[in-house]
């Protein structure tokens, strides 16, 4: 099961309040893992979601504990949680998962971040031993989706946000960025937004520009980029290959005059610049000159609408990649039930090998060691070999059946394997939570309330 709240449930002021600093994850985790009837978990939170994926006994039970829990940590409003919270279950839960590590339950749709935040709070719930056997594979089958996702789809490969956009055409205009001068009118949100894709793209030099020295030399630092004043603010100009404008002021700061005679200092060098202020603060008329591309937000904002929709056209592609992985991980999860079995079958196989070699050693008394050796080699390879084809077909035979307890009593009925079962469920059945799935598994009861065919 998986319950939680994200930017669709729930307003910031609501999420903000749920959100678990790292430094407070190791105490949460292992406060919430003694939840009576909760035998797994993993928390997800980031500003955008908060949730808890659970392995449990009864869903119904352990929803209103966690929710009780949540009151006390936060101490919140009950109501205030519950009005804001979604609950998936099984197979839901499990696609849940696989569309959140692709990035089609984000707000920008597509988005990657996601990925390296779910595979932190596995990371972490896993150190704290809070997750198993389901769990472990789960979410490693998760992560490795959601890299070829990624890789094999355009999901998130066409710029679907402003600062994003502008770097990217800016790239497509005058090619790579690694040699040439980028220049950020600015030092607010957007900037810095636009400083770190610069930064990431590789671009040769950044030079911040801001009314504010103070902050424009704050931004710079955390980017490793220059700093200039306004008032050298053609001198740079005449550097740049490329400018990007967000800074808030009423008159264009860059007119077409000014511009014009900039513009014979850079010897037809190609200069691209996007106006991502509102209002404006290049002179729009900058367009008419030669060899400069100017751009503002609007065009933009087309350009990002665009790659929405190519990104859309991906969600079906994906969804439908989904529904084959939750295949594959139900096929998975169905053969557990027959671990126990198989354990069994061997156990009293070798058994029967250990009883065999015995008795041959001891009506044959002048063996030499390396006699011994030859003997027990090639007998326990003629168990494996018998072996082998019953434990796949037993394997065959629980993915395609819809009734396991029926398939697992007939196996235990062909082999006389009812003591051997029984030697295996209790070696395993502890109070500790990390042996919890032979309470699931064991052929005496049902599949838990996991349910693993369609």
């Amino acid at each position: 099961m998986v319950l939680g709240m994200n930017h669709s449930t729930a307003p910031v002021k609501i999420r903000e309040k749920f959100k678990i600093q790292k430094e407070s994850y190791s105490n949460f985790i292992e406060s919430l893992y003694r939840t009576e009837g909760l035998k797994e978990c993993v928390i997800l939170s980031t500003c955008n979601r908060t949730e808890i994926y659970a392995v449990v006994d009864e869903t119904h039970m352990v929803k209103h504990k966690i929710i009780q829990f949540l009151t006390d940590s936060f101490e919140a409003n009950k109501l205030q949680i519950t009005n804001n919270l979604y609950l998936k279950e099984n197979d839901e839960a499990v696609k849940h998962l696989f569309r959140v590590i692709c990035g089609l339950d984000s707000m920008v749709l597509g988005e990657t971040q996601i990925l390296g935040q779910v595979k932190e709070a596995y990371t972490r719930s896993h150190s704290h031993q809070a997750t198993g056997t389901i769990f472990n594979k789960l979410f490693n089958q998760a992560i490795t989706f959601a890299k070829h996702v990624h890789s094999e789809t355009d999901i998130g490969r066409n710029a679907v946000s402003v600062s994003y956009a502008a770097i990217e055409l800016g790239k497509k205009i005058i090619g790579s960025l690694h040699s040439k001068t980028a220049v950020i009118l600015g030092a607010g949100e957007m900037a810095e937004l636009t400083v770190k894709h610069l930064h990431a793209n590789g671009a040769g030099k950044i030079i911040v520009v801001n009314r504010t020295y103070e902050r424009a030399k704050k931004l710079a630092e955390k980017f490793g980029a220059g700093t200039k004043t306004m008032d050298r603010i053609h001198d740079v100009l005449i550097e740049a290959d490329i400018i990007i404008s967000s800074i808030d002021m009423k008159e264009p700061i860059i007119t077409a005059k000014d511009m014009e005679t900039i513009n014979l200092k850079r010897t037809q060098r190609p200069l691209f610049m996007i106006d991502i202020s509102v209002p404006r603060n290049i002179d729009p008329k900058i367009n008419n000159l030669d060899h400069v591309f100017l751009y503002d937000i609007d065009d933009l904002e087309s350009i990002v609408e665009t790659n929405l929709e190519k990104r859309a056209q991906e969600r079906e592609k994906i969804n439908d990649m989904i529904d084959q992985e939750l295949l594959t991980f139900k096929t998975w999860l169905s053969t557990l039930v027959i671990t126990p079995i198989m354990a069994a079958l061997r156990s009293k196989s070798l058994g029967i090998y250990e009883e065999a070699i015995s008795q041959i050693e001891n009506k044959l008394p002048g063996l030499t060691e390396r006699e011994r050796k030859i003997i027990r080699k090639y007998s326990k390879s003629i168990v494996t070999q018998m072996m082998h084809s019953p434990l796949i077909g037993m394997k065959q035979m629980v993915a395609t059946n819809s009734n396991q307890k029926e398939i697992s009593d007939l196996i235990i009925q062909l082999f006389s394997l009812e003591e051997e079962v029984d030697e295996q469920y209790n070696a395993r059945k502890f109070n500790s939570k990390p042996n919890h799935l032979i309470n699931v598994l064991h052929p005496s009861t049902t599949f838990g309330n996991i349910p693993v065919h369609s």
